[in-house]
C-alpha cells in the first residue's frame, strides 16, 4: 500500500497517543479530546463509505477511502483531491501544506508528498521530552501532596490532642485541614487507579472502580474550596460581630463544609450516569454538566473574594487606630502586609487566577499554580495556622518538657509553666492575632 517511511510514524503516533495518558493530577486530559476528534473523523469517513455502497447506481471514480490518518472523499477520474495538514494535523502541526493524491482509472494513486514531509511533523524526541517534563511534574507534585499530608494530620492531631484547643475556632481549622488530606488522597487514589498502567487507555476504560476515584476527587476539590469559604465566614463574623457566640453557628459551617458538596455531588454523578455515561467521567466535554461542578466552585472564591476585601479594609481600619495612638506607619503597613500573605492561603486566592478563564487558557501556568503550588498549599496553612503559632509552640514545650521530667512536683512545674508562657511568645505579627491565633 501507501504506508512509507515517515507515514509510518505518523499512524504509530496517532496509536501511541491512545496509549498514553499525561500523569497530571488534574480531572481533565488534553490527549482524550484528540484521540476522540480522530475517532470521530474516522466514523464520518466510514459512514460516507456506507452510504457511497448503499447508492449502486454510481460506481464511476475513486470511492472515498480512509488511510489511518485523513479521509479521502470520492473524486471523478482525473482530479487532484488535497488534504489540509492544518485540518488533519492542527494538534501537532500550525503548518499550511497540503498533501495530494489522483484519481486515476485505476483507482487513488500514491499520496505525494509524505504528511512527514508536507506537514514538518514533530519527530519523536519532542513527545519525549514532554513526557519527561510531565512525569517531572508529578514527582514535584506528588513531593507537595505527601508533604501536606503529613503536615496536616500532625496538625490535626494536635489540634484535637490538646484540650485547651478545642474550640469553635480550631474545629473550624481541623475540618479545613481534613479537605485538605482528602484532596491530598483523592490526587494519589486517582493517580493509582487511572495510571499505575502505563499501556492503559484511560481515554476509552470505563469501570466503577475508576469512576469512583474521580467522583472522590471531584468530592475532595468541593470539600476544600467549601471549608476555605468557611474560613472566610467564620474570620468575616469575628471581626465583624465581636460578641456573637460563634459556637451556635458551627453546625450550619458543618453543612456548608461537608453538606453543599455532597448535593453537588451526587447531582453531578446522577447527571453523567443518566446522560454522559462515557470513559472514567474525568473529561469536561459537556460544558453544562462540567458547570455543576464548576460553578459552586466559582462561585465560593466570588464570596471569599468579597470577604477577603472586607477583612483587608477592616484590618487597615484597626491598624489605622492602632497608627494613631502612636505606632509608626511603617510599622503599620508592615504588619498589613504580613496579615494579607497570612490570608492569602486561607482563602484560597491564588485560584482566582485563573477560576474565571476557559479550561484551555495559560495551560503551562494553570498546572504550576494549581497543581505545583496548590500542591504545597495544606503544608502552608498547617504551618501558618499551627506550627508557627506562639501558643501551639508553648503548648508543645511544656508537653515535652513534663515527657522528659514525668517526676517533677506540681509547684515546680507551675513555675515552669509560667516561664515557658513567659518566653513563648505569640510568634505572629499583632496584627493578625485574631486571624491565626488559637
Amino acid at each position: 500500500m501507501y504506508c512509507k517511511g515517515g507515514y509510518k510514524k505518523v499512524i504509530l503516533l496517532i496509536f501511541y497517543l491512545q496509549l498514553w495518558s499525561k500523569p497530571m493530577g488534574e480531572a481533565i486530559h488534553p490527549d482524550c479530546a484528540i484521540i476522540a476528534q480522530h475517532l470521530r473523523a474516522r466514523e464520518i469517513c466510514s459512514q460516507t463509505r456506507r452510504s457511497e455502497a448503499q447508492n449502486r447506481s454510481d460506481h464511476s471514480g475513486c470511492k472515498t477511502e480512509w488511510d489511518e490518518i485523513g479521509c479521502w472523499l470520492r473524486a471523478e477520474a482525473g482530479q487532484v483531491v488535497n488534504l489540509s495538514c492544518s485540518e488533519v494535523f492542527q494538534h501537532f502541526s500550525s503548518n499550511q501544506g497540503f498533501v495530494y493524491r489522483n484519481c486515476t482509472a485505476d483507482g487513488w494513486s500514491e499520496m505525494y508528498p509524505t504528511y512527514e514531509d508536507a506537514c514538518h511533523f514533530s519527530d519523536d524526541s519532542e513527545s519525549e521530552s514532554e513526557t519527561s517534563y510531565l512525569h517531572t511534574f508529578r514527582q514535584v507534585y506528588t513531593v507537595g501532596y505527601a508533604t501536606s499530608l503529613i503536615t496536616l494530620l500532625t496538625a490535626i492531631v494536635v489540634f484535637a490532642g490538646f484540650r485547651k484547643f478545642r474550640c469553635t475556632r480550631n474545629y473550624i481549622h481541623i475540618n479545613l485541614f481534613s479537605s485538605f488530606v482528602l484532596r491530598a488522597s483523592a490526587v494519589f487514589i486517582k493517580d493509582a487507579v487511572l495510571f499505575a498502567d502505563e499501556t492503559l487507555d484511560h481515554c476509552s476504560v470505563s469501570t466503577a472502580g475508576c469512576k469512583s476515584a474521580v467522583a472522590f476527587f471531584q468530592f475532595s476539590i468541593l470539600a476544600n474550596y467549601f471549608w476555605l469559604l468557611v474560613e472566610g465566614m467564620y474570620l468575616q463574623t469575628l471581626l465583624a460581630l465581636t460578641f456573637v457566640s460563634q459556637r451556635k453557628y458551627f453546625w450550619w459551617y458543618i453543612l456548608i463544609g461537608w453538606g453543599l458538596p455532597s448535593m453537588v455531588l451526587i447531582l453531578w454523578v446522577l447527571t453523567r450516569f443518566l446522560y454522559d455515561d462515557r470513559g472514567c467521567w474525568d473529561d469536561n466535554d459537556n460544558v453544562g454538566i462540567w458547570w455543576i461542578i464548576k460553578g459552586p466552585i466559582t462561585g465560593s472564591l466570588l464570596v471569599n473574594i468579597v470577604i477577603f476585601i472586607n477583612v483587608i479594609r477592616i484590618l487597615v481600619q484597626k491598624l489605622k487606630s492602632s497608627a494613631m495612638a502612636g505606632n509608626s506607619d511603617a510599622g503599620h503597613f508592615m504588619r498589613l502586609a504580613k496579615s494579607t500573605l497570612f490570608l492569602i492561603p486561607l482563602f484560597g486566592m491564588h485560584y482566582t487566577v485563573f477560576a474565571f478563564l476557559p479550561e484551555n487558557t495559560g495551560v503551562a501556568a494553570r498546572l504550576y499554580i494549581e497543581l505545583g503550588l496548590g500542591s504545597f498549599q495544606g503544608f502552608v496553612v498547617a504551618l501558618l495556622y499551627c506550627f508557627m503559632n506562639g501558643e501551639v509552640q508553648a503548648e508543645l514545650r511544656k508537653w515535652l518538657w513534663r515527657c522528659h521530667n514525668p517526676n517533677l512536683t506540681p509547684a515546680k512545674r507551675s513555675i515552669t509553666q509560667v516561664s515557658i508562657r513567659t518566653h513563648g511568645g505569640l510568634g505572629l505579627p499583632s496584627s493578625s492575632a485574631n486571624i491565626s491565633a488559637v
